[in-house]
């Protein structure tokens, strides 16, 4: 489940207009940024795009199967894993 304020990453690239300038940009797959909004009960999430000095430069809509939450902490296993085979 997707919440407002997740921190986010592009499952695939796709252009955009920038937000502050008149020109189209690429979001490259893995980017990043965090969840401002979340449209009807999780159908769509407004995305905001920042660079390392906080200055947005894009804001888009985007589905949730194009999106993957990122984690930053652990959380114990709710059912015994089994071990990969490679």
């Amino acid at each position: 489940m997707i919440n407002e304020l997740d921190v986010i990453a592009l499952a695939e690239a796709m252009t955009v207009k920038h937000f502050a300038e008149d020109k189209t940009i690429l979001l490259r797959r893995g980017q990043v940024g965090t969840v401002v909004e979340v449209y009807k009960n999780g159908e769509a999430f407004e995305v905001e795009f920042s660079d390392n000095d906080g200055q947005t430069y894009a804001m888009i809509a985007v589905k949730p199967d194009k999106l993957i939450v990122l984690y930053h902490d652990i959380k114990e296993p709710t059912a015994k894993l089994s071990p990969q085979k490679n």
